[in-house]
């Protein structure tokens, strides 16, 4: 999304009066509740939420409480669990806000101890689960990184709006080794590699099938081949390239017509 000056500055400004404090934090060893003191600052000071009307603490549903809930125009859009500065952050921390988020029909979960962010999509199964959509080090962004500065403004007030965390989720979840190594073993991209071959190898025989050994038994690492994720990518590759082929299909349909 574009950025306004207004939001830029706030960022900037914000960026580096925390970046200053929280890299004391740990060394300090300051408690859960002084930590969740932090985050609310700087999720008013860097993201640009209302300390008191938009950030909301010790929500309970059902019995399960969360330390931080964002409320944008009264609905909650974000979950917060967050750890004291001086503990590591672990997939085991997120189970409370897990359970909440999926009592309470809430997507998104931060998991944070101010210095170290991760953000979560609640997967809504049997089993519920999640996935991880995107971390950071707050302490190491710079807002010449382009990179950085998505990260950043995925979680602003101003996002709420357009949905910057659905697309950036979704733009993650095709740029990543599992779909790239689906497509290089690709009939374009085999036959790109072999046709190359043998052009700049003159006389040199090889099969498509004989190229796609050789990518997965010693170019692509197994575990973008075997598991979960690569499961999901070849079923996303495939629905992109068949919703493509009807695409085509539909095209030639109304040239002949």
């Amino acid at each position: 999304m574009k950025v306004g000056k207004k939001t830029q500055d706030r960022l900037a400004s914000g960026l580096k009066k925390y970046q200053r404090i929280i890299r004391k934090l740990a060394e300090r060893d300051i408690s859960e509740a002084d930590t969740v003191t932090v985050v609310k600052d700087i999720m008013c000071d860097v993201f640009g939420y209302d300390k008191y009307d938009e950030l909301t603490s010790e929500q309970q549903i059902r019995g399960t409480f969360c330390d931080l809930a964002v409320q944008v125009d009264g609905k909650v859009h974000y979950l917060a669990e967050v750890k004291s500065a001086g503990t590591t952050l672990a997939e085991n921390h997120l189970r409370q806000a897990v359970n909440y988020g999926a009592h309470a029909g809430i997507e998104w979960v931060i998991l944070t101890n101010a210095i170290h962010w991760k953000v979560y999509r609640i997967k809504f199964g049997k089993p519920v689960d999640w996935e991880e959509v995107c971390s950071f080090n707050l302490g190491e962004l710079s807002l010449r990184s382009k990179e950085d500065l998505e990260k950043l403004i995925i979680l602003c007030r101003e996002s709420i709006a357009t949905d910057a965390l659905e697309a950036f989720h979704k733009q993650a979840q095709i740029l990543n080794r599992y779909v790239v190594a689906e497509i290089a073993q690709s009939d374009a991209v085999v036959g790109v590699i072999r046709r190359e071959i043998r052009k700049l190898f003159d006389g040199t025989k090889i099969t498509d099938e004989q190229l796609r050994v050789i990518l997965t038994n010693g170019v692509i690492k197994r575990d973008a081949l075997d598991g979960e994720e690569p499961k999901n990518a070849r079923s996303m590759v495939k629905k992109a390239t068949n919703a493509l082929a009807r695409k085509a299909a539909k095209k030639r349909e109304a040239e002949a017509t």
